[in-house]
Parts: structure tokens; C-alpha cells; sequence
């Protein structure tokens, strides 16, 4: 049976940008055994796996190595599809049924903003030696399941970062986001993601880690509505508003091909 399969560049209105994430559509959930090989096959860091479900859909995310509970940029790319082949979702909220619980998505003035629950923290006591693997001293560091999140003391230290891939593979966090406050631009906070241990050296933009940095930076800096900048390579904007124990996250996102999968 063919399914509907697409690539869309997450968090970005230009092509080759932000982050790909691959799409399918599926009449039924598949097992996870055949999704697991499909996003193999995709070698992205995440493909969305999209079914019917009463009042909505099911979604579901893996990376190239395994399932995981939560996925911004393939979330947003699942709306940016079903926005597209069904203009008239536009004029409601979409209502995805995940692991994560129930998470939900708007068509904005051409963008997608999703409501994800925001992520509480507490201060993560860590061992000297992680300025090696970070390519930095960290100035203060919390810890939300399996995120850590350092953060910095400037920008310049998170943009120019070179971390040790294997050696954060190594760590007992498997997800490790870096951070910092933003000086003289349009954005109030710069980071970036890295996540080895489940077949992400750098991902390019992480909605989900988002959900850690918006209350992070509430408690930081006094305010809950923020620009945010993904500093990898592709590079990735978002605009967030913290709204009690939810995120609101919103970006563009662009459509790169449309094909079918045959098996």
C-alpha cells in the first residue's frame, strides 16, 4: 500500500533551512517495528507518523535509532501538511493524540503555533570536567527528564562552541542543550541541541527543547514572550509565549517535496 510521504524544513520560511523532518501519511497506525525502519530509511532526525483518530490524529515521532515521546519541528511540519491538503483546518485548532498526552496546533497568519506543556526544572549539579565535552564553562545548568540545559555566560560562546560529540555520547543525559542571552539583536536567548545517544550528533532546530528554555528563561530574565534563535548550521527562528504550564510555539515551516512511499 502506497502512503503519502513529505519532507518539510521545520522552523524556517526558506528552503534548506531550519529542520527537515519527514511527514507520512498512514490510513491506520503501522507497527512500530515498520516506522522504526521508515525513519531508518529517512535518516532525518525525526519522521512524524500521522493516522486517523476520533476528533484528531495520532502522532507518532522516531529518530533513526528509536521512538521518542516528544517532537517539536516534526509536530510542526505534521500541521504544515494537514494545513495544506485541507485549507479548510485552517479556520481550526488541530488536536494531535501522542505520547506526550493531548498537544494541539493553530494556523497563524501563515505559520504554526503548537501548544506543548512546558517543562518544570531544578538546578543539575555538574562535575567540572563538563567544560571539555561543552566547549565551555557553564554559568548555571538545570535538568528537566532526560534534558540538561547549560547555559553560558554570552552568545559568542554558544555560537562558536565546538563540543565533543563523543564525549556527550558518553554522559548520562541523553539530550544536552546549550544556551544564552542575546545582546544587541532581534532575539532574547541563542541555543543550541545535541543528542548522540539517540542518533543526533546536532539537531538543526528542537521545538521541544523549547519547552525547557521558555521557563528558564522566564525565571532569567522577567518576561514570557520570547524570540529564540537555533544557532546550527541550518539554523532555525521561534517565537514562544509561556502560558501558565504551557509553551506556545510558533514558526514557519516550508514544504520541500511531496512523494509516496510503495511498500
Amino acid at each position: 500500500m502506497a502512503h503519502a510521504l513529505y519532507q518539510v524544513d521545520a522552523f524556517t520560511d526558506q528552503p534548506f533551512k531550519g529542520n527537515p523532518a519527514a511527514v507520512c501519511l498512514l490510513e491506520h497506525q503501522e507497527d512500530a517495528s515498520w516506522m522504526q525502519g521508515v525513519a531508518q530509511e529517512m535518516n532525518l532526525s525525526e519522521t512524524a507518523f500521522l493516522s486517523p483518530a476520533q476528533g484528531g490524529w495520532h502522532l507518532r515521532w522516531f529518530t533513526p535509532k528509536q521512538e521518542v515521546t516528544l517532537c517539536g519541528h516534526a509536530t510542526l511540519a505534521s500541521a504544515k501538511i494537514l494545513f495544506e491538503r485541507q485549507p479548510e483546518l485552517q479556520q481550526n485548532t488541530i488536536v494531535f493524540h501522542t505520547l506526550s498526552g493531548k498537544l494541539t496546533a493553530r494556523h497563524i497568519d501563515g505559520e504554526v503555533e503548537l501548544d506543548f506543556p512546558a517543562m518544570p526544572y531544578r538546578r543539575y549539579p555538574y562535575e567540572s570536567h563538563i567544560s571539555q565535552s561543552l566547549g565551555f564553562e557553564p554559568k548555571d545548568a538545570v535538568s528537566s527528564g532526560d534534558f540538561v540545559l547549560f547555559q553560558a555566560e554570552h552568545e559568542g560562546l554558544i555560537r562558536t562552541a565546538e563540543p565533543d560529540i563523543s564525549a556527550i555520547e558518553q554522559l548520562p543525559m541523553p539530550e544536552i542543550i546549550i544556551t544564552a542571552a542575546c545582546e544587541n539583536t532581534d532575539e532574547d536567548f541563542v541555543s543550541r541541541f545535541f543528542a548522540p545517544q539517540l542518533g543526533i550528533a546536532e539537531d538543526p532546530v528542537t521545538g521541544s527543547a523549547h519547552c525547557l528554555l521558555a521557563p528558564f528563561w522566564a525565571e532569567k530574565l522577567g518576561k514570557t514572550e520570547f524570540n529564540a534563535y537555533q544557532a546550527s548550521p541550518r539554523g532555525g527562528r521561534l517565537h514562544l509565549r509561556l502560558v501558565g504550564e504551557r509553551v506556545k510555539i510558533r514558526g514557519a515551516a516550508v514544504i520541500v517535496f511531496e512523494g509516496q512511499l510503495r511498500i
